[in-house]
């Protein structure tokens, strides 16, 4: 009986362990679009990409708007956070406590466009995203520019040396030194830059335990429909999952 009985205790703890972990074989992504600013029309664009990546490799993408998605039983089952465009102050002090936890554990976060138009008065954020949206381009916003590719790496390996993409570009201040940098913008070839020679718009680091990638891209819906900005996409979010 005392066998019988400890086997059982064991198979409860076994279950209540595997509860928190992430489903084996399943890649989990939490897409986040809260918005307490300005709202991109192109989430839901964004969204679906994201599904049909996710369906393409055998990621289960689950999308969110709610906070409260931002608990450590959540998190723990989750391999990869993305902010998709979100805006403002989007997350309250215990989920902003969760999320620093997620990546202290070895968690990964991907941002997308307006991912640096968030959280403004949460330092440690900003040093995680790796700079703060400041302004972009007007009359019009969207524009054609010309890009350039860093040092080579497999999440820019779709595009040429140097390529044109159209786009609403931003400009950002309190640019952390830390980032690597995988693409820059060369403001020669657009109005409305404000960054000078140094104005990388996408870009990754290690950052207090977790790993980060963020990309500029993403404000229009035909974003998303460019073969090439969709594959990478799919090759940053398979990156950070590795």
């Amino acid at each position: 009986m005392k066998k019988i009985l400890g086997a059982l205790v064991l198979m409860l703890l076994i279950t209540a362990c595997n509860s928190t972990k992430k489903t084996v074989g399943t890649k989990q992504v939490l897409v986040f679009t809260k918005t307490m600013g300005w709202r991109h029309g192109s989430i839901e664009k964004g969204v679906a990409t994201l599904k049909e990546i996710g369906a393409q490799e055998g990621w289960q993408i689950t999308q969110s708007e709610d906070s409260l998605a931002f608990n450590t039983e959540n998190l723990a089952k989750t391999d990869l956070v993305i902010f998709l465009s979100t805006t403002g102050d989007i997350l309250g002090p215990d989920q902003e406590a969760a999320f620093k936890s997620y990546i202290q554990n070895g968690g990964a976060f991907m941002g997308i466009h307006a991912a640096t138009d968030t959280e403004f008065d949460w330092p440690w954020y900003g040093k995680l995203v790796g700079g703060y949206f400041k302004d972009h381009p007007n009359n019009p916003n969207v524009r054609k520019a010309s890009l350039r590719k860093a040092t080579p790496h497999v999440t820019t390996s779709m595009y040429a040396k140097i390529f044109e993409r159209t786009d609403e570009w931003y400009n950002y201040y309190n640019l952390s030194d830390a980032v690597t940098p995988t693409l820059y913008l060369d403001e020669t070839s657009y109005e409305g830059g404000t960054n000078g020679d140094y104005h990388p718009i996408a870009w990754y680091q290690d950052f207090d335990g977790g790993r980060m990638y963020y990309t500029g891209g993403g404000h229009t819906d035909e974003a998303y429909d460019e073969v090439a900005f969709r594959a990478h996409l799919e090759s940053v979010m398979r990156w950070l999952m590795d």
